[in-house]
């Protein structure tokens, strides 16, 4: 069956890129036009024999039929299948009406296949009746005209000519039933694809009310974002405010240091977090999936002091100690950092999620936190590194880290944990 297929394709120009109803039509033109003939040929040879002189009328009507053989090549080489069905169309009337008027007149065995014509006609070409209908008026308009200036040529008695007629009918009716056939398999074929059509219109209308339910919730989103923006931002300005105030009074006061220690890591967390909810509650960078860098020019020293002292008391929970380490020297034997431009919110974010990170899984331990700054051709580098003493990852999580929403598992025993774990962070964010 395949390689019939491939046979009759070999007729039809760029069938693969046929849909699959032109190339339903044109296999079936190419298929007709092969078969068809040898059907017919039975009808040619019984001409021959019952026609006791068969000269140019007979042998006319064996090559009309010869000539359909050629039409497939026609629809390969002019890649057009409406012209090729036009020559069909006409070529089978001319033979019908040729037939009828040497043989046997309006009694004719091979009127009938004048109806086979138009029939196909309308079928192949049914987005042009008018040129159908047109055609098929011309074609009889011919015929009465040779009829009233010649009248009908008798050359066969028309009883002789019934078994002619028997085996004429009975190839048309082979033909038709075999276009009939064909078109209720279109018919079945688009009855199926309307009904496809109906499920696909049902599920738009199911999509498109899974939509409008999904814009009311990211309406109600919205507003509950808004709210929670200024229910949150409400409170921690108060922190901030209060511990402001408390700070000013301490520092006149000059009494009590470690209070204003604490106050200020009261102060520096909650600006923090104010930022924080900030970014969290803005609508349009979690529908887009964007973060924007807000770009400032800040002190690194000063955000490394807020750091260190924001995380010394989750530090000292547990026993451990918080070395701060940057340029090479320790703590207030070092050389300053200098400025950078870049986000701070963000990269205070950073250091403090694997600080406080390296605080969680460390006891009794030392944890440092270095800044280097880096001199290079294209600008300066600081590089941040959060070392600590404690479990580390094991080896095979290792390819796990920075993956989106993957918790790691539970700890491994220090034996199978790496000696220290080393998180490095570094961008060219200096001035």
């Amino acid at each position: 069956m395949d390689r019939l297929l491939q046979a009759i394709d070999w007729f039809i120009p760029d069938a693969a890129t046929l849909d699959r109803s032109e190339l339903g039509l044109a296999r079936n033109f190419v298929a007709t036009h092969i078969l068809g003939p040898l059907l017919s040929q039975s009808i040619s040879v019984l001409l021959l024999m019952t026609d006791p002189e068969p000269g140019f009328a007979a042998w006319t009507m064996v090559t009309c039929v010869c000539l359909f053989w050629t039409l497939p090549f026609i629809l390969k080489f002019s890649n057009s299948l409406p012209l090729s069905a036009i020559i069909s169309v006409e070529l089978l009337a001319f033979t019908s009406l040729f037939g009828a008027f040497h043989y046997g007149g309006v009694s004719s065995p091979f009127l009938p296949w004048l109806i086979v014509a138009l029939m196909l006609g309308f079928f192949y070409l049914n987005r042009r009746p008018m040129l159908v209908i047109g055609m098929f008026a011309f074609n009889i308009a011919v015929f009465c005209a040779f009829y009233l200036a010649f009248n009908f040529s008798q050359r066969i008695p028309l009883q002789d000519l019934a078994m002619v007629g028997w085996i004429s009918i009975f190839s048309a009716t082979v033909y038709m039933s075999w276009m009939a056939v064909y078109y209720a398999h279109i018919m079945t074929m688009g009855s199926e694809l309307e009904r496809e059509a109906e499920r696909h219109r049902a599920t738009a209308v199911r999509l498109r009310n899974a939509k409008e339910l999904a814009d009311r919730a990211s309406r109600l989103r919205s507003i509950f974002l808004a709210k929670m923006s200024h229910e949150l931002r409400t409170p921690l300005n108060a922190v901030i405010g209060y511990s402001e105030i408390l700070l000013e009074s301490v520092e006149i006061d000059g009494k009590n240091p470690a209070k204003k220690v604490d106050l200020e890591r009261i102060n520096a967390a909650g600006k923090h977090l104010l930022s924080l909810v900030a970014d969290v509650l803005d609508l349009s960078k979690i529908e887009s999936n964007q973060i924007e860098l807000k770009i400032e020019r800040f002190s690194l020293d000063d955000l490394f002091a807020s750091i260190v002292t924001t995380t010394q008391h989750l530090v000292e929970a547990r026993n451990n100690r918080l070395v701060f380490v940057a340029s090479g020297g320790e703590s207030g034997a070092r050389e300053r950092l200098g400025e950078a431009s870049t986000d701070p919110t963000k990269l205070r974010q950073i250091i403090l999620n694997l600080v406080s990170n390296a605080a969680k899984f460390t006891q009794n331990g030392v944890i440092t936190l270095s800044a280097r700054r880096e001199r290079r051709a294209g600008g300066d580098w600081i590089e941040v590194q959060v070392r600590d003493t404690g479990i580390g990852i094991a080896r095979d999580e290792l390819s796990r880290l920075f993956q989106n929403f993957v918790r790691p598992p539970p700890r491994p025993p220090a034996s199978m944990a790496a000696p220290d774990s080393a998180w490095r962070s570094a961008r060219n964010i200096a001035p």
